[in-house]
């Protein structure tokens, strides 16, 4: 399972209504959003998820099916093809390492809905070895470019008000960046949120560029550990926006690779799946 993208241009504002709970946004909000897809050619999302669910698979031998929270095909999809394919146990992978209530909390929500028979939900998966050995797989091959004067991991901003109702994301975050640098060598690091909406309330902070400019680094390195394939926090807010910021400073921001594909977490994600089913044998 995974967020969702529109496929066209034309499915924005559906897909927008749909994130806002069937309230439609404001023509200035909706056209904002629509030239963040034009600038990085649409998002790739569904169609990584689609290859991600497809190695994974062809790696475990298990039939996988593919379900969006916000955009077709829906969580409920998903669950209906496993159904009319005669699957009678489920497993749930959110394909989002750190858990949140209004996150992950939502992806096993809509799952349960959809799914009458046996279910086994993973809720994240941060702190799993071959997760973190991927993540370092990544730095790894980013610092063997060049070094950085600053390292910074982020993820996904949500309202601050998760962490006052006991939500374990920003720890959880915290605590997968920790087991990352444990036995390397890195720069410098720190952690910020990135991709805040403005929904008039206080979100998660610092903010990565307002955290990378009081750091005073000339030559930052990013880590976005919360996300695991491109789309639009990745080719805009990261490869768009930050390198806008970059440029108009005299600085230079990179990012490591996204996992998309590549084996190392496939491997990761089939080692998740075999240790839910051990859990419930």
């Amino acid at each position: 399972m995974a967020y969702g993208s529109p496929a066209t241009e034309a499915d924005i504002a559906a897909y927008y209504t749909h994130i806002r709970g069937g309230r439609q946004p404001s023509p200035e909000a909706l056209a904002e959003l629509t030239e963040r897809y034009r600038a990085i050619g649409g998002s790739p999302l569904t169609a990584i998820t689609r290859a991600q669910a497809s190695a994974l698979s062809t790696r475990t031998g298990l039939p996988t099916f593919v379900g969006m929270k916000h955009a077709s095909p829906f969580i409920a999809d998903g669950a209906a093809e496993a159904r009319r394919q005669g699957v009678r146990r489920l497993i749930g992978l959110p394909l989002a390492p750190h858990y949140a209530r209004m996150s992950l909390g939502s992806y096993q929500r809509s799952l349960q809905d959809a799914w009458d028979a046996e279910l086994i939900f993973v809720p994240g998966f941060y702190d799993h070895p071959a997760f973190i050995g991927a993540v370092q797989h990544l730095l790894r091959e980013s610092l063997a470019q060049s070094r950085p004067d600053r390292l910074f991991f982020t993820a996904h901003s949500l309202p601050e008000r998760i962490i006052a109702e006991g939500d374990p994301y920003r720890d959880q975050l915290l605590a997968s960046c920790r087991l990352v640098a444990s036995d390397m060598d890195l720069p410098m690091w720190e952690f910020a949120f990135q991709s805040a909406s403005h929904t008039g309330e206080p979100w998660l902070g610092p903010d990565l560029l307002e955290a990378v400019e009081r750091s005073g680094a000339k030559d930052v390195l990013v880590c976005p550990i919360g996300f695991v394939a491109d789309h639009l926090e990745i080719l805009y807010d990261l490869d768009v926006e930050a390198q806008t910021f970059a440029r108009e400073r005299g600085m230079r921001i990179r990012r490591t690779s996204s996992f998309n594909t590549r084996p190392e977490f496939v491997d990761a994600l089939a080692r998740v799946v075999s240790d839910a089913l051990v859990r419930v044998a």
